[in-house]
């Protein structure tokens, strides 16, 4: 038997972000400063800076964009092995960061990319997961089109015939889903029903049921009630986790992690994150540490607790990918996190 560990595998889009300099407006056309990212890519590279062996697949155009986003991969540690070249462009978007009362914008160029005309129909998923222990899924992958949607929903559906563990993170992102006329409310439960573990909130329960919950806005009882709906619905659903976030302005925010099992409720303390550096990716840096703590074994609250720590951490950090260590976050989760480290 091979000693090979399993891969964390994970599929969907590489990216370029281009973000305009300090708090300048894009119609200033100032200066720009490009990111690689990409919901699934920020996971994979947050798990393999926490010690994982984690893998990404996709498609890129064969160009000087797309090999050095999947540089970018390898030089975080991640397999890109598995990234494939194809006719196409460069998938793009252009953040404006806002500031105060000022929200931050964002632009997609992301049509026509040679990820979302890929042929996946024609990918052989199960050598393509072989070697994977888990597959993670971004309902933005869903977002760009049919084509994307049906790719990922066949990566998912062979991921379970092969006994891989499958998180779908709903991720809703209108702006996407409205660019073609796609309809969410239809599509992205055919992708839940594929998960054992989802990320994604009372919001994105009601959205694709189309029903209010009862309850206040972000109210546990709510939130339980959403959560017991999608348990009902989805039979191989295990966890449904989320953050609650608390906006004082653009700037300053309140974060908190959330875990709803069949059985329980957990919720971490609530962390105060003032004068943020970049939002961008804090979503998949907390998938990224709460997926560290199960693949760690640690129990479900350890595991939501190192989640809270990554996503706060990474307000901190400029960029989409999540690159705290495992020290990082138990630095921040005991009393002296804030010591220089000497």
């Amino acid at each position: 038997m091979s000693s090979t560990p399993q891969a964390f595998t994970c599929f969907g889009e590489l990216l370029i972000r281009l973000s305009t300099s300090g708090r300048d407006p894009l119609y200033s056309l100032p200066e720009l400063t490009p990111f690689v990212g990409g919901a699934e890519a920020n996971v994979a590279v947050g798990l393999a800076r926490l010690g994982h062996a984690t893998r990404v697949i996709s498609v890129i155009p064969d160009n000087d964009l797309g090999h050095a986003a999947a540089g970018q991969l390898r030089f975080w540690g991640v397999d890109a092995s598995r990234v494939t070249t194809a006719p196409g462009r460069m998938g793009l978007y252009f953040l404006t960061t806002g500031g105060i009362h000022r929200p931050s914008d964002i632009l997609y160029d992301r049509a026509g990319s040679a990820f979302a005309e890929a042929d996946f129909a024609a990918f052989d998923w199960a050598k393509l997961l072989a070697g994977s222990s888990w597959l993670h899924v971004s309902g933005v992958t869903a977002a760009l089109g049919l084509n994307a949607f049906n790719g990922a929903l066949r990566a998912m559906q062979v991921a379970r015939t092969l006994g891989i563990k499958v998180s779908f993170d709903c991720n809703y992102r209108p702006k996407l889903w409205e660019a073609w006329g796609g309809d969410a409310r239809a599509l992205i439960p055919q992708l839940m029903a594929q998960a054992d573990l989802i990320f994604g909130g009372y919001r994105d329960i009601e959205l694709v049921f189309q029903t209010t919950f009862a309850g206040e806005p972000g109210s546990d009882g709510r939130s339980r009630a959403a959560a017991d709906h999608a348990f009902a619905a989805f039979p191989d659903l295990q966890r449904l986790i989320c953050t609650r976030r608390e906006q004082v302005n653009v700037d300053h925010n309140r974060l908190a992690g959330l875990m709803y099992t069949r059985t329980e409720s957990l919720e971490t303390k609530c962390y105060d994150i003032a004068r943020i550096i970049d939002r961008i990716g804090g979503g998949d840096a907390f998938a990224a540490g709460v997926l560290h703590g199960i693949l760690s074994g640690k129990s479900d609250a350890e595991a939501l607790d190192l989640g809270i720590a990554g996503g706060c951490l990474k307000h901190a950090m400029p960029g989409d990918f999540a690159l705290a260590t495992v020290a990082d976050l138990e630095a921040f989760l005991s009393e002296d996190g804030f010591d220089v480290k000497r």
